[in-house]
């Protein structure tokens, strides 16, 4: 399809303590996509794979309509990436780093915009990098990427160990980045507050397998939590859509990801007593969807 910036199609990588299991992952162009898992989920192999730093032992990949690796120096030319733990040289300043990045991509390279984001982050060109603190540093690693004008960006866990407000400093220029529907943002990281807040769709990974992937607000749409009061003596079923149900004497908590108003009254019909039916954060998904894919997983 040529409205993907990327595409991942049955991908597998073993290790000897991990593995890729069957990855597919479609990145729509013009949206901000969330890679949501625990440490150690599959969340920077998939990504190193994208980007051509490590092979796939089979399936196939697209990245701006090149096969991945074996086009990836046409790819990435249009490609930028940034983590929280890239280094950059401590004795050279932050110019000389903004000089070299444009000697490579001076075609590319937006000096304008580089100097809007010297202002926007705060950062001094004639500062040398062992001056500046983490969130700086971060900063500094974005400007480089953004001030080339990618077409895909990749960010790996890329506000770990920020400050509130170098956080929302990054996110605002992600988010302003957007504004160019040719551009597209893959996000990776655990904090789900980030990704809430920022991104388009969601891509839940965990033990090496996509859990789910869907646009975020009809997901966020699909999952509630019932608080129900029942009689003693009644145990409530799991209903169809129920994926997980405690209950403790005559309260009970359901979860469900496909809510629908039937719900509730099938509950009733059964003699419980909706209390409340209430919207779930993306955190809370979050847990509840990991723990449930692992319990189907260990059945």
């Amino acid at each position: 399809m040529t409205d993907l910036a990327a595409e991942l199609k049955g991908v597998g990588k073993k290790y000897r303590f991990f593995a890729l299991d069957n990855i597919h992952l479609q990145l729509p162009k013009g949206e901000i996509m969330g890679l949501i898992g625990p440490n150690g989920a599959g969340k920077s192999t998939t990504i190193r794979i994208m980007l051509g730093l490590v092979h796939q032992d089979c399936g196939e990949v697209r990245v701006l309509g090149h096969r991945m690796p074996a086009e990836q120096v046409d790819a990435k030319w249009d490609i930028g990436f940034a983590s929280e733990d890239m280094r950059l040289y401590e004795s050279m300043t932050l110019d000389w780093h903004l000089r070299f990045v444009r000697s490579i991509y001076a075609q590319q390279w937006d000096a304008a915009y580089a100097q809007l984001l010297l202002k926007r982050f705060g950062l001094r060109a004639e500062q040398k990098i062992k001056g500046l603190s983490h969130g700086q540093r971060v900063k500094a690693t974005l400007l480089l990427v953004l001030a080339r004008r990618p077409k895909l960006l990749v960010l790996d866990e890329p506000t770990t160990g920020l400050d509130p407000v170098a956080r929302h400093e990054i996110l605002r220029e992600l988010t302003a980045v957007m504004s160019d529907e040719d551009r597209t943002i893959l996000f990776s990281s655990h904090n789900t507050k980030d990704i809430e807040q920022i991104c388009d769709r969601i891509t839940f990974i965990d033990r090496g397998r996509i859990i789910d992937s869907m646009d975020k607000e009809a997901y966020l749409d699909r999952w509630r939590r019932l608080r129900l009061e029942v009689p003693l003596g009644i145990e409530l079923p799991a209903l169809p859509g129920i994926i997980d149900i405690r209950q403790d004497g005559r309260l009970a908590i359901a979860t469900s990801n496909v809510f629908k108003p039937d719900l509730a009254n099938a509950y009733e019909n059964r003699g419980a007593r909706v209390q409340s039916i209430e919207s779930m954060t993306l955190e809370e998904i979050f847990i509840a969807n990991v723990e449930h894919s692992r319990e189907e997983v260990e059945v």
